[in-house]
């Protein structure tokens, strides 16, 4: 059986299929039939090749860009690169947000992982872990996707010399659209994770966390850190599309000097780890005032955000916990682009970043 050489294989064995029209002939060959027929005769087969079937299409197929199934892979490759990322570094997030509501008693990052392994043991560093990952696989499946759906979208409307000319501004008009809805589908779960995180004796996870949390709150008590997390996430996510888009363009402009189309996919999977780490670090300082916000409003019963500048500061808003989450941020943002991009290269789709605005590529063909 021949293959074209941009033919995938099929992970099932070979030996079992072949092209249709081939498959015809030998069947018929074999049955001395005149007619090809994939169900030649009800007389007993003689050659193992009756069993072959026509070969089956290529796993993904050609995705089209801007196509459903586009839109489709980038939402999958969304839910891999944000939930797996940030159900890995739960331990940080954990002294972190701890650092965040008692700063008394977690005092440095070092007396923070200290304190959790005396009192809750290597098992505590991962209390939360579930609603993590479920709720940050359904942000990542939102913001990946419909940011390339609002890239495009805005791209379009402003024409393609429009879009080239400002395609910071669309960066960021995508990004913050994404971000809207994907924080609806993460504060559920963002509100349980932090109450577990911080009141050890509250639940153990999910299973009787979220329950407890309805009785205590009610429903809408789950949306009560909503706000706040707007506040946190749309300045981070602008940040992080925007800049690792510029940072990833400059690279390829200024600093590689082949073109991007030239590199290999490896290279190019490191340059979007590399922009992604630098575009995390600008992430973590541009939205950790809200960050403190949340942790505070989600971990007290009532507390409002007045509260919690009197509590915290103004300076405690921008700086508590800084440094680990920059550490965090910082390398969570780089996993997230370098999972994003290598699932889109598995799929066949180019890496992100580098390349003229989707309404540019479109007139360019046309």
């Amino acid at each position: 059986m021949a293959f074209s050489d941009s033919s995938r294989q099929s992970l099932i064995p070979n030996f079992l299929y072949s092209p249709s029209s081939t498959t015809n002939l030998l069947i018929a060959k074999t049955a001395n039939y005149s007619t090809p027929s994939l169900f030649p005769s009800p007389s007993p087969p003689t050659d193992s090749q009756n069993f072959m079937i026509p070969a089956p299409s290529e796993p993904f197929g050609k995705i089209e860009m801007y196509s459903p199934r586009f839109y489709a892979a980038c939402t999958a490759g969304g839910i891999l690169s944000c939930g797996l990322t940030h159900m890995t570094v739960t331990p940080l997030d954990l002294v972190k947000c701890n650092m965040q509501i008692d700063p008394v008693k977690y005092k440095s990052i070092t007396s923070g992982f200290g304190i959790l392994l005396k009192e809750q043991g290597v098992r505590g560093f991962f209390r939360g872990w579930v609603p993590t990952l479920l709720g940050y696989s359904a942000q990542g499946a939102c913001k990946f996707g419909f940011y390339e759906f609002f890239k495009k979208y805005y791209s379009d409307i402003a024409g393609p010399e429009y879009a080239t000319k400002y395609k910071t501004l669309i960066y960021l008009a995508g990004s913050a659209s994404a971000e809207v809805i994907a924080d609806i589908a993460l504060c559920p779960m963002e509100a349980v994770k932090v109450r577990v995180q911080t009141q050890p004796g509250f639940a153990r996870g999910l299973g009787d966390g979220l329950p407890k949390f309805v009785r205590s709150e009610g429903v809408l008590g789950l949306y009560k850190g909503l706000v706040p997390l707007w506040g946190r996430q749309i300045p981070y996510t602008m940040m992080k599309f925007a800049s690792f888009e510029t940072i990833v363009e400059m690279l390829y402009k200024y600093a590689i000097p082949t073109p991007k189309n030239e590199c290999s996919k490896s290279f190019q999977l490191g340059v979007s780890f590399a922009g992604g780490y630098v575009a995390g670090v600008l992430c973590a300082i541009v939205s950790h005032p809200a960050d403190n916000l949340v942790s505070f409003l989600n971990n007290a019963k009532g507390a409002s955000v007045g509260d919690a500048v009197k509590k915290l500061g103004v300076w405690g808003l921008f700086t508590r916990g800084l440094p680990l989450r920059i550490v965090m941020i910082g390398t969570l943002t780089g996993a997230q682009w370098g999972i994003y991009d290598a699932f889109k290269v598995f799929v066949g789709l180019p890496t992100t970043g580098g390349a003229a605005p989707p309404a540019a590529i479109e007139a360019a063909k046309s």
